[in-house]
């Protein structure tokens, strides 16, 4: 053989290489391979797989080269090693990209941004061995207090489906599967394990279902995970309507369906109701757990043998599981090696921050401060405090973390001196302490600004997240009211320095209205991930614009929130009626004219943006909108514009306007573009509830584009 042939002989056995590495079984052809699998299966093999063997883990059958199925925690960084896989994995390093939270990544409101996000985690998640990340969480942000709100998205589904979408499919693009949760109505976490959800059809399908949807029927998700609540009487992780008759049988689910840890309560209804794979936990003082013993555990397997249970149930959840180990190349083909916090990574952490950070107020033009500040005082204990290894089973071992006080010293450059008071203390039942008051109150009123960085926070790590978090799982904010005396330290730096920015961290809204007067700048940062700190600084001294927008309505005060006003919260032990029903969010304070403190959808800039030129085409039941959007002012800058729906006469009440699409848009001083925004006939229908369906009436509809749900810019009209 001569050499050219040679060398061309080796490129294309390279190249034959990658190309089966890269290629994806059919579906038709994972049925055959799963089908050869399970014939061969013994019973007890079946069973071992539809059970966890340890926190993290369902077994495999290793002679038949199905090797253990793997999870790990997201929903924003692949989780520390614990349980079992942390004693086999000594040594491994497990400190990784902490991305800011689900609520941030929504408050870009930018879905390619959601895919960077996914892919991420997928490509992580493959460096560190894992076939499933545990997210993302979409539950609606339906009251102020769920403390899970900081891992989820939006109180409303339009959004939520275009950011879930996208970070499932950067997920999945990596080889590793998603798996979307909390199926469904996890709207809090009081009585998470025992409270039974009761709701309106409507409200089901146009509110709850939604995102959902989506993540199956356009994200193509892998996996999906049901909640610890009961739906209508029945757990929802094994409830026939839920997962059966919706999930698998209407959207055409073909993955797995896995249990929320330790969601699962009847062996007979797990089987029988669409529960795949039941998972529980060995961490939490319980390293003997005899995993034989779960629901889905032997029992089946004594059932199955006395004939009790027809052994074909089994197989189809052996069958869905498999069919998503070998979509993924956890059978049968060649992993991606994956990448482990690389430069890359950490830049899209500092690319969602930058983007999700929100600039809620700036009079006087506060912000960005000018080249005359010289002198800063950053006050608060937020502004100090790493996040990361708070909130409960979200929490990450940042690789770094840049807290909002670093990031500061990093941006301000040698010619501003920045001071530092802790101001107050993280400590449940805190009140304001008056020595550490004065102390900020000196600091302010010998800088040019004060910056006040406060609001929620997580916990530092386990025990502290039991103790003193306020965003976390399995807790609830016992009302909206800034905890550790936090009120009474905003008011006395204002009155020492008026200049004074005020950077509120959490997963949603804070009661502002004892200082919000006074302040004239306030920021929004959520938990903006291992950069954050950097981020905030950033946009703080002008270097980037903000461009975030609130993806949940900020309410005055607690009792104005729609849960609470209209509906039902917490319940009452047993039960909670969502008499809010398809009235969550901007639906409520739209169609009930209450005034929000900050509206859905709201975000400033340090630049102006000028709407203009819309134009409605309608044809059949499909709609195009264009307009234009100009940036009018010096700096360079991005807007979200955003398309609400409203049909005229009505046959069934339906809420003053909803989102129905959105583009941000990115312009340079003096540029301007045109925006197209199509509507399907999706748009335009609502879910009757006496005739069971999706409907669509024709008629008149008002096309509202709007800088947020109050700022509306443009109105026009259509018939269809």
């Amino acid at each position: 053989m001569t050499k050219p042939t040679l060398v061309f002989s080796l490129i294309f056995c390279l190249a034959t290489n990658f190309v089966k590495a890269q290629t994806k079984y059919t579906d038709a052809e994972i049925a055959t391979k799963t089908d050869k699998l399970i014939k061969q299966m013994t019973l007890q093999e079946k069973v071992g797989m539809i059970h966890g063997n340890s926190s993290f883990t369902s077994a495999g059958v290793p002679r038949l080269g199905i090797p253990e199925f793997v999870m790990s925690d997201g929903p924003h960084g692949v989780r520390l090693e614990h349980g079992r896989t942390y004693d086999t994995q000594k040594g491994v390093n497990d400190a990784g990209t902490y991305l800011p939270t689900g609520v941030c990544l929504a408050a870009t409101w930018n879905p390619k941004l959601g895919y960077d996000f996914g892919a991420v985690l997928g490509s992580e998640a493959n460096y560190r061995g894992k076939d499933v990340i545990l997210g993302p969480g979409i539950n609606i942000i339906r009251t102020a207090l769920n403390g899970r709100n900081f891992e989820y998205e939006s109180e409303d589904p339009y959004l939520i489906s275009k950011m879930a979408v996208g970070y499932i499919k950067g997920v999945q693009d990596q080889g590793i599967s998603a798996c979307v949760k909390h199926f469904i109505a996890n709207n809090q976490e009081t009585k998470r394990q025992s409270i039974d959800v009761q709701m309106s059809d409507r409200a089901l399908h146009e509110i709850y279902l939604p995102g959902f949807k989506a993540a199956v029927t356009v994200g193509g998700v892998n996996t999906l995970m049901g909640s610890y609540n009961k739906f209508r009487g029945q757990w929802a992780t094994q409830n026939n309507y839920l997962m059966n008759q919706i999930l698998k049988k209407e959207w055409g689910f073909k993955g797995a369906v896995i249990s929320d840890w330790g969601a699962v309560h009847s062996t007979d209804q797990a089987i029988w109701n669409g529960t795949d794979l039941e998972m529980g936990s060995d961490i939490d003082m319980r390293p003997n757990v005899n995993y034989g013993k779960f629901f889905m555990g032997d029992t089946v397997v004594t059932l199955v043998k006395t004939g009790k249970m027809p052994e074909y149930l089994i197989d189809e959840k052996v069958r869905r599981i498999l069919y998503v180990m070998f979509k993924t190349d956890v059978i049968g083909g060649k992993r991606k090696a994956g990448e482990y916090n690389t430069k890359a990574h950490e830049q899209t952490a500092l690319n969602i921050a930058e983007e999700g950070i929100v600039l809620l107020k700036n009079e006087r033009k506060i912000l960005p401060l000018s080249s005359s500040v010289k002198s800063i005082a950053v006050i608060g204990y937020n502004a100090e405090r790493k996040q990361a290894m708070g909130g409960g089973s979200s929490q990450i071992k940042a690789f770094y973390e840049v807290t909002p006080l670093e990031g500061l010293k990093n941006i301000a450059g040698k010619n501003v001196k920045i001071t530092y008071a802790q101001g107050y203390k993280i400590e449940r039942g805190a009140v304001a302490d008056h020595a550490l008051i004065q102390q900020a109150a000196d600091a302010a009123a010998n800088a040019d600004v004060a910056i006040v960085v406060g609001g929620w926070t997580h916990g530092y790590n386990y025990t502290d997240w039991k103790d003193n978090a306020y965003d976390a799982e399995d807790t609830d904010k016992s009302n909206m009211l800034m905890p550790f005396g936090q009120d009474e330290l905003i008011k006395a730096v204002l009155k020492a320095n008026p200049k004074t920015v005020v950077v509120l961290m959490g997963g949603g809204p804070i009661d502002m209205n004892q200082w919000i007067t006074e302040t004239p700048g306030i920021l929004q940062a959520w938990y903006p991930g291992m950069e954050g700190g950097n981020a905030l600084a950033k946009i703080i001294f002008g270097q980037v614009n903000p461009s975030g927008k609130l993806p949940m309505s900020f309410p005055k005060k607690l009792e104005d929130e729609p849960a609470h006003k209209l509906g039902e919260y917490p319940g009452n032990g047993v039960t909670v009626n969502y008499t809010d029903d398809i009235y969550v969010g901007y639906r409520y304070y739209d169609t009930y004219k209450v005034a929000p403190q900050f509206a859905f959808g709201h975000g400033l800039s340090y630049t102006d943006f000028k709407y203009s030129g819309l134009q409605v085409h309608t044809a059949g039941k499909k709609a195009t909108i264009t307009f234009n959007v100009k940036n009018t002012g010096s700096v360079a800058g991005a807007e979200t514009a955003q398309l609400y729906v409203k049909q005229e006469k009505l046959k069934l009440p339906r809420p003053e306007k909803e989102l129905k699409g959105f583009e941000k848009v990115f312009l340079k001083a003096g540029e301007e573009k045109k925006v197209t925004i199509t509507l399907n006939e999706d748009a335009f229908q609502y879910y009757n509830d006496v005739k069971e369906k999706w409907v669509m009436d024709p008629g008149v509809f008002d096309f509202v584009v709007g800088s947020s749900s109050r700022d509306i810019r443009l109105t026009g009209k259509g018939s269809l």
